[in-house]
C-alpha cells in the first residue's frame, strides 16, 4: 500500500496538512505497539511493522522535498540511489557561484565582527530563498501535471538549494552563539 493511500489522501502534490495529521494520529492509536503487548509474537511483529510503516509515510507525506522525491520513486525515480547528475551547466555554476559567496560571507564572519556580514548573510538568505520558493512552484506544476523527468531534475535543484539552506542556518546559528 502506498502512503497517499495509507493516510487516505489523493496521490497529489498539495496534500490536505491537517487530513495527514488526523490519520496519522489514528493510525498510530490503532497500531501503536503497547496495545499489542499481550497478543502473540506474530502479531506484535506486524503491529510494531506497521507502526513503523506509519511513521515513515508520515515523515515522508509532511516534508515537500520527501513528499515530492516519494512521488517520483512511484514512477520509478529513485532519486536517493541514484548517480545521475544535474546537465544543467548554469545552474550547477550558480550553485559555485552561491558556495563561494556563503564561503566568502562565513569567512568575514569570523575575521569581523560588525553587521557588515550580518547584512550579507540576511541579502543572502533572502535571495536563496527567493530561489527555493520558484523552484519549488515549478516542481508543484511539473508533479501536477506528470511531467516526471522534468519534475525529478528541478527536485535534483531544490536539494542543492536545500543543502546550501541548511549551511545559511548553521551560519546564523554560529552567529547567535558568538553573542
Amino acid at each position: 500500500m502506498d502512503y497517499f493511500t495509507l493516510f487516505g489522501l489523493p496521490a497529489r502534490y498539495a496534500i490536505d496538512r491537517q487530513q495527514l495529521v488526523t490519520r496519522y494520529q489514528e493510525l498510530q492509536r490503532q497500531f501503536h505497539p503497547d496495545r499489542f503487548a499481550n497478543q502473540p509474537e506474530r502479531e506484535k511483529t506486524l503491529a510494531l511493522q506497521q507502526a513503523a510503516t506509519i511513521n515513515d509515510g508520515y515523515q515522508t507525506l509532511k516534508h515537500p522535498l520527501k513528499r515530492a522525491e516519494y512521488m517520483l520513486s512511484q514512477q520509478g525515480f529513485d532519486l536517493s540511489n541514484e548517480q545521475h547528475t544535474l546537465q544543467d551547466t548554469a545552474f550547477l555554476m550558480q550553485q559555485l557561484e552561491l558556495r563561494e559567496e556563503l564561503d566568502a560571507i562565513e569567512h568575514s564572519v569570523k575575521v569581523e565582527r560588525s553587521a557588515e556580514p550580518d547584512a550579507a548573510l540576511a541579502g543572502f538568505s533572502s535571495r536563496l530563498h527567493k530561489m527555493i520558493k520558484t523552484h519549488s512552484e515549478q516542481m508543484e506544476q511539473l508533479l501536477d501535471t506528470e511531467q516526471w523527468p522534468d519534475a525529478a531534475d528541478t527536485v535534483r535543484k531544490l536539494r542543492f538549494l536545500d543543502k546550501l539552506q541548511q549551511q545559511v542556518e548553521q551560519l546564523e546559528e554560529r552567529l547567535l552563539d558568538d553573542f
